[in-house]
């Protein structure tokens, strides 16, 4: 049995993966899906102070409360900052870490620094407009590739606010985490914001998949996105 833990990227919680954990828990796998601190089910608890290590302190913590040992670690787009953190704190508690269309950071980089500079760009006018100066508001579902009605209507009522913070800390990186076998698979059925970082999980070794969807794969592919999970964890 695999130990899963599928973590959502920004706007989103735990939810989005409603399509895919059954899939993963059919097949006789544990799945948990936390939502990070400040969205979704979490909303409660944003404030201007949550940051990429609040995320990364709320995975480590549920890894750690559980006593997960040899974990899939799954991270969504803005996630594989999270993840990366992740595994530098619990290296020994992770069998692998799957960066989906998602940033792989290094020590010292922020997630706005591994956008690329039109929608970095983008990213600081929303959040110094709408979004009081430490929100990003809620990016439009079209510009991530979904474009089928039921899923826009799924998606949209439960999408927040992300805080800015998590996009503009560091990673402070120990090299404990290099341990861990990394997989990165790139969703390319929409603008691939994330190509640049599926080359560079490519030039350090990582195998690299592609998916034939848009950036919200949990939700436009969910049986293809399982099917490759399980392909995953099995090797």
């Amino acid at each position: 049995m695999t130990v899963f833990v599928l973590v959502h990227g920004a706007w989103h919680g735990g939810w989005v993966w409603q399509r895919v954990a059954p899939l993963l828990r059919a097949a006789g796998h544990e799945t948990h899906t936390p939502t990070l601190t400040g969205v979704s089910d979490r909303a409660h608890l944003l404030t201007p102070s949550v940051g990429l290590s609040t995320h990364v302190d709320d995975v480590v913590a549920l890894i750690e409360a559980y006593d997960l040992r040899e974990v899939v670690l799954v991270g969504h787009s803005y996630a594989g900052q999270v993840v990366t953190g992740v595994a530098d704190r619990v290296a020994d508690r992770l069998a692998r870490r799957v960066h989906l269309d998602a940033f792989v950071g290094r020590d010292g980089e922020a997630a706005i620094d591994l956008l690329p500079a039109t929608i970095a760009h983008h990213y600081r006018e929303s959040v110094a407009g709408p979004g009081f100066g430490w929100l990003i508001p809620v990016r439009s579902l079209s510009v991530l590739g979904v474009t089928e009605e039921s899923d826009v209507g799924w998606l949209t009522p439960r999408l927040t606010p992300h805080p800015w913070l998590t996009y503009t800390e560091p990673l402070r990186l120990t090299g404990k985490g290099d341990q861990v076998p990394a997989t990165f698979i790139e969703c390319v059925g929409w603008m691939r914001v994330f190509t640049p970082q599926a080359e560079r999980a490519a030039t350090l070794g990582w195998p690299v998949f592609e998916l034939q969807t848009g950036h919200e794969a949990m939700v436009t592919a969910p049986a293809d996105l399982a099917e490759l999970l399980l392909r995953v964890a099995a090797a």
